[in-house]
């Protein structure tokens, strides 16, 4: 199946930075806080959430509690879900 150029551009967006693509790849079928995907990842949980808030820009993921101050829970979107599960096969990088 062909992806539109909106998902094609987006798995542009994300693979061109390691770290978006840890941030997503981590979060795939994962409901998860900042501080785990940083353990995950390696990534400092910081820029972790500097990350999280581009992609949910984005509309790659999205905040299931954004009142929380803190334990903020994350999750793909059905886009960003889409874009994890073909960054591999489309290497555009």
């Amino acid at each position: 199946m062909e992806l539109s150029d909106e998902i094609l551009t987006e798995i542009s967006y994300v693979t061109i930075s390691k770290n978006r693509t840890k941030v997503m790849k981590s979060l795939y079928n994962q409901v998860k806080m900042p501080s785990k995907i940083a353990k995950d990842t390696g990534i400092l949980t910081n820029h972790v959430s500097a990350l999280l808030g581009k992609l949910r820009d984005h509309g790659l993921v999205e905040c299931i509690n954004p009142e929380a101050r803190k334990g903020r829970l994350y999750r793909l979107t059905d886009k960003g879900e889409r874009v994890v599960e073909n960054i591999s096969t489309y290497d555009i990088c």
